[in-house]
């Protein structure tokens, strides 16, 4: 279930993919266009129309393409999939799932659509969105029943479906979803599934909140965040990001903990903190998530993990 790392994915109406450049500018990593709440039914065919063109179009430094599809048991979800599984697509946001049937479904229609399309089997990655308590309840369950599944996370926000579902009062902090985000990241953790994102801060102008809910998110254990506005882009992308500070504190750890190794000890004191093997594999994930981030050849091989066992 591999995918390629984000931190940022920035929503955008389906039918208004000039604002793509926006995006592009604003540096998200990837974008959704929405064919579901964000346009209207009498200008669905246009938009995805429209959506195909743009994905068609995209080059490999462009930021990864998306599409939030209808409802999974309507025909307008079959005609979205039709439209836009083609080259250069990077995956399908479903809505409302409230079990692993519903991404089965979209599952066979890709491996269909991708054969017909001349696409890598497997290339277009699923996004499933828990939107009801049914389908955040099965989290673990639909989270394992496709291969495809990536950036999937807990939502919680002002309004919409999923504070009518589980009925909370949206709080100026949003702490009351805090349980949701929490217990979710915990299924998607076990299932596996790939950068696990969170859901979105719809205040466009609480940049203050919207990173103090970021760092939250972060702090869950969260490795990407949705955004609603340009605005939030930079933000999110700096709470997600491993600063060069951070990666070269790691790499000290890690060589701490490699030389206590090869002294015989398994455990050693680091900048005040007792460290062993644990947190150095720990620090040896973030360093390879900042390479990853980074796209930087030059940093430092740290080899398969072993030479912490030596």
């Amino acid at each position: 279930m591999s995918a390629a790392p984000l931190r940022s994915m920035l929503f955008i109406p389906a039918n208004r993919t000039k604002l793509f450049g926006k995006a592009v500018k604003c540096g998200a990593d990837g974008v959704v266009f929405d064919l579901e709440d964000a346009v209207p039914a009498a200008e669905r065919a246009s938009a995805r129309a429209e959506v195909r063109e743009l994905i068609g179009s995209v080059s490999a430094s462009d930021p990864l393409i998306f599409v939030r599809i209808n409802e999974v048991h309507t025909l307008a979800a079959m005609q979205d999939l039709a439209a836009v599984a083609i080259p250069g697509l990077a995956g399908v946001l479903i809505p409302k799932v409230e079990s692993s049937k519903d991404v089965v479904i979209v599952d066979q229609m890709l491996t269909w659509l991708e054969e017909s399309e001349g696409v890598r089997q497997g290339t277009v990655k699923i996004v499933p969105i828990l939107e009801t308590a049914a389908g955040m309840r099965s989290a673990f369950e639909i989270a394992i029943a496709s291969d495809r599944t990536a950036y999937m996370g807990g939502l919680g926000v002002k309004g919409g479906d999923v504070e009518r579902s589980i009925g909370y009062r949206w709080s100026a902090t949003g702490e009351e979803t805090l349980h949701i985000r929490s217990r979710i990241l915990v299924d998607l953790r076990a299932a596996k599934v790939p950068n696990p994102m969170s859901g979105l801060w719809s205040d466009t102008t609480d940049l203050d909140g919207l990173e103090a809910f970021a760092q939250q998110n972060r702090s869950l254990g969260y490795e990407a965040m949705q955004a609603i506005h340009p605005t939030h882009v930079p933000i999110i992308n700096r709470v997600f990001s491993t600063t060069p500070e951070e990666y070269e504190n790691d790499l000290r750890l890690i060589e701490t903990v490699r030389s206590a190794a090869a002294a015989g000890s398994g455990a050693i004191v680091f900048d005040g903190h007792m460290v062993d093997e644990a947190m150095a594999a720990r620090a040896k994930f973030r360093v390879e998530q900042y390479r990853r981030q980074s796209g930087s050849e030059s940093t430092p091989q740290l080899g398969d993990g072993n030479e912490l066992n030596t």
